[in-house]
């Protein structure tokens, strides 16, 4: 079977993002939110999701895509029999005035190589997820494409009558287009899209610089950083699963979700993943965005904190199924069902959250003056629910489980309020998370299958659980005992694959039984091999994992073992969060606790 990747780079300023093809296509992109209606979906719908070309008349054509180094600046080569030109596609972000300039500008830069190339520019932008087409209007350099709350424009130097005709010229000098939403370039062309080229440049490659990652596979946790950076929607700190909808985990499987929002329950290994390459504005902010949700839901009253949230908070994000070809044929969702979903690990999830402010002196006092009411909140929310079943981390749609991660997720977050305590001197605190420690820990050894010597996914299921890696990880199993290793092993067996992958489970869902592995898990395998000392089977299983990244280093949420094809929502943040957490893992050689580990002493 051939092998399926996503032949895109992605582009982003913290503001918006947008998928660019080998073919030169804006095949995804949304504005003004990353979880607005797309202007560019191609990906989505080849006839109702519009288009963004800079290709040859002819179709036969080579193409090269790579990132400038250390940057989020995606460069597209493309080679004909005529000539060779480069587009150079990019987001603007750079500090200025005392701020980050990341406006909703879309920069092409095209530049002849070699010889005489001939190119076609085709630009059809979309509006209400390909239900209207933008009406253009010509205005002296620029064209205007009118329908949209605010007008999208596209200035640049290229004669509009090529661009209207979609008509083929000769590219014998640099040209620029600059797409705008609502603020439309009012300044010099050329001159102002290399100052921001520049501009932008400079910041990411200084962003680089500034963060703290060993050399081990530099290269891959650096593009790693670059992708979960732009994952982040500045404005509030939320930083989503990933930028595309309805990418399935396997072909006609009807696994297609939209990732476009925040989930409170990865919010541990997020975090974990800036603080290990030392980058502490992205955690703060991510970090203010928790906070507000948190103390907003308590104070309308509502019984539960939901698993996911839109990027401005909102707690409704109802699904719709829309009228689009989708990707391999799949439906293709907007919004996700999960929001009404019973996940209560997201308690101590946030708990976990909380505790570097406590424990990490980088961090200012005031950062968590006013977090206590908010951590006994969590406690009673812990308390509340701790003989609740719930629908778990993989958000199973009709099965309600008393889930092995859910109480690991208690039992970490209440030792990390015992942390807290210590540290405050709070004894009621202490008190009651050592109370709720207790409780959570009866819980996860009711999941104990004492004839193999593995916990399962659940108390009374027979079912194996990657999620579980996590005992280990998170320290409540002794990395160095028989009890650790005989539960590794077990999942080894069941649920890994020798390709490195590992699946999250092999039982039978709604949908049918999985036929793709999840990338994340097998990054938290390769953590597990390190902390438990079999350090050269991580670095081994870690180099397997690799071999999945795309032609410009990116990783997808599900992987085929089969045939190493990439699936499910693209690039998925929390695989790129897997692999900086587990190269932080083996370059520390590991075992050694810092602020995030929860170990029993």
């Amino acid at each position: 079977m051939e092998r399926h990747t996503y032949e895109y780079g992605l582009i982003g300023n913290c503001a918006f993002l947008a998928h660019i093809g080998k073919d030169t296509n804006v095949a995804w992109m949304c504005w003004p939110r990353f979880d607005s209606s797309f202007v560019f979906g191609n990906l989505l719908d080849k006839d109702k999701g519009g288009e963004f070309t800079i290709l040859p008349p002819q179709p036969q054509y080579q193409s090269h895509q790579y990132y400038i180094q250390n940057t989020n600046i995606l460069c597209t080569e493309i080679e004909t029999e005529s000539g060779k030109y480069r587009i150079t596609d990019f987001a603007p972000r750079f500090y200025q005035n005392d701020r980050y300039f990341r406006p909703l500008m879309l920069i092409r830069k095209i530049e002849p190589l070699s010889g005489n190339p001939r190119v076609r520019l085709v630009c059809r932008p979309k509006g209400n997820y390909g239900q209207l087409s933008l009406r253009p209007h010509r205005g002296s350099n620029h064209i205007q494409y009118v329908g949209l709350e605010q007008a999208v424009r596209l200035t640049t130097n290229i004669s509009l009558t090529y661009i209207e005709n979609e008509q083929a010229f000769v590219l014998n000098e640099t040209k620029y287009l600059v797409l705008t939403y609502a603020a439309p370039l009012e300044a010099p062309l050329e001159s102002t899209c290399e100052r921001f080229l520049a501009s932008t440049r400079h910041y990411w490659q200084r962003w680089v610089k500034s963060t703290s990652i060993s050399d081990f596979y530099q290269e891959y946790v650096i593009r790693s950083s670059l992708v979960l950076k732009i994952h982040q929607y500045e404005d509030t700190g939320a930083i989503i699963a990933a930028a595309s909808t309805s990418l399935p985990e396997s072909p006609n499987s009807g696994r297609n979700w939209d990732y476009r929002f925040c989930w409170m329950r990865d919010t541990y290994y997020t975090l974990n993943a800036f603080n290990n390459i030392g980058h502490f504005e992205e955690l703060e902010r991510y970090f203010h965005y928790i906070v507000n949700i948190t103390l907003a839901e308590a104070e309308r009253g509502r019984p539960r904190i939901q698993p996911l949230y839109s990027i401005s908070g909102e707690s409704q994000i109802v699904e719709q199924v829309l009228e689009l070809d989708g990707y391999a044929g799949g439906p293709v969702r907007i919004g996700n069902q999960a929001y009404e979903h019973i996940q209560n690990d997201v308690y101590g999830q946030i708990l976990v959250s909380l505790l570097p402010l406590y424990a990490d002196s980088r961090l200012i006092d005031h950062e968590h003056s006013n977090s206590e009411k908010l951590i006994f909140m969590l406690l009673q929310k812990i308390a509340d629910t701790m003989q609740e079943p719930d629908a778990g981390l993989w958000e199973f749609r009709d099965l309600a489980q008393y889930h092995c991660y859910t109480f690991l997720f208690h039992w970490a977050g209440s030792h990390a309020a015992i942390r807290i305590a210590k540290i405050r001197k709070d004894a009621k605190m202490l008190e009651w998370a050592t109370q709720l420690a207790g409780q959570a820990q009866e819980k996860i050894e009711q999941c104990l299958d004492t004839q193999r010597g593995v916990y399962t996914q659940a108390i009374g299921s027979p079912h194996l659980d990657a999620s579980t890696l996590q005992l280990i990880l998170m320290g409540y199993l002794d990395p160095a005992s028989p009890l650790a290793a005989r539960h590794l092993q077990n999942l080894e067996q069941e649920l890994g694959t020798s390709e490195g992958l590992f699946y999250r489970y092999r039982h039978t869902d709604d949908f049918g039984e999985p036929e793709t592995t999840f990338l994340i898990c097998g990054f938290w395998h390769v953590e597990t091999l390190a902390c438990m000392g079999r350090l050269d089977e991580a670095i081994i299983n870690f180099q397997k994992l690799l071999q999945y990244v795309n032609h410009v280093g990116l990783l997808s949420e599900d992987v085929d073992y089969r045939t190493g094809s990439q699936w499910g929502n693209f690039p998925q943040a929390y695989s790129h969060v897997g692999l900086m957490n587990a190269a932080a893992r083996i370059s520390k050689k590991l075992d050694k606790p810092n602020f995030m580990s929860f170990a029993k002493h």
